[in-house]
């Protein structure tokens, strides 16, 4: 297993939360951000230019992604020019289509004759890979956001859909194949595998990144220790009254049972659950309901 430093793939963090933006901007491996709408709304900018604008202050030398949310084509447009003139290191997000799936393939190619950087996202088909491929202009210099998330959301493996994607996109040597919404740090793995140049991923996400190559016989100790501390620290108890009472009632009734060793009281306990189970006591009813 890799670690962080020897991957090739880029790492970008995902999110609209300044504290955690500027924590995975003190990480050298994250080289770039990204942001939009939703999660914005969810982080409780209230003013997107000003949020954008003091981002691209904050972090002047990694790349972020910006988006447009206007949905008719000629404020797109507007949004777009004004967005790029915001800082040098912004690439500006645009939707592969409009709400009614209307194809925005000519304002992504003006855009693109224009020099703004673009991010196209929101893709998830491979046609839409292709059409976005003929609009970009052969120098243009562009992200194309596939949601391989989104995909495998749907029971679909989006591991071979990235890989065709990539190979779509050779012929657009200046545009870079991002996998967008990964669901796991697996992602991160699968995604260069598939030839990614860049995954975009959530702070909760990449803080397990110091779980790499962690030795899985320790990891299950601690996970075992992790049940039995939260039980003790939430003050859990069982009843186990009853079962007790029902093992010494059986106790009393076998010959010999006086001289029983340790070892044969405690394995004594299987039968002891049988008959407990079979008789059914308290909640125990003889095995799960239907």
């Amino acid at each position: 297993m890799k670690k962080v430093e020897e991957l090739r793939i880029s790492l970008y963090s995902d999110g609209a939360d300044l504290a955690s933006i500027l924590e995975m901007y003190a990480k050298p491996w994250i080289r770039g951000f990204t942001t939009n709408p939703t999660l914005m709304r969810k982080a409780g900018v209230s003013d997107y230019e000003a949020f954008g604008r003091s981002l691209l202050v904050a972090v002047p030398d990694r790349p972020i992604s910006l988006e447009v949310f206007a949905d008719d084509e000629r404020e797109m447009e507007l949004q777009a020019l004004t967005i790029a003139t915001w800082g040098a290191n912004v690439n500006v997000k645009i939707p592969v289509t409009n709400r009614a799936g209307v194809f925005l393939g000519p304002l992504i190619r003006r855009l693109a004759e224009a020099g703004v950087a673009l991010n196209v996202t929101a893709i998830l088909t491979l046609d839409q890979v292709e059409r976005v491929v003929e609009a970009l202009t052969p120098g243009a210099w562009a992200i194309v956001s596939v949601f391989a998330g989104r995909i495998a959301d749907t029971g679909v493996d989006p591991v071979p859909i990235m890989a065709e994607a990539k190979r779509i996109l050779r012929r657009r040597p200046r545009v870079q194949l991002l996998w967008a919404s990964p669901r796991e740090l697996l992602n991160v793995f699968q995604a260069e595998e598939a030839g990614c140049d860049i995954i975009t991923v959530v702070p909760e996400i990449l803080r397990k990144m110091d779980l790499v190559g962690k030795d899985l016989v320790a990891y299950s100790r601690e996970t075992v220790e992790m049940f039995h501390r939260d039980a003790r620290t939430a003050a859990y108890q069982i009843d186990t009254s009853q079962v007790l009472a029902a093992k010494g009632a059986a106790g009393r009734n076998r010959p010999g049972s006086a001289a029983r060793s340790a070892e044969d009281d405690f394995c004594g306990l299987g039968e002891i659950a049988h008959e407990v189970v079979s008789t059914g006591i308290g909640n125990v009813k003889g095995g799960p309901s239907a």
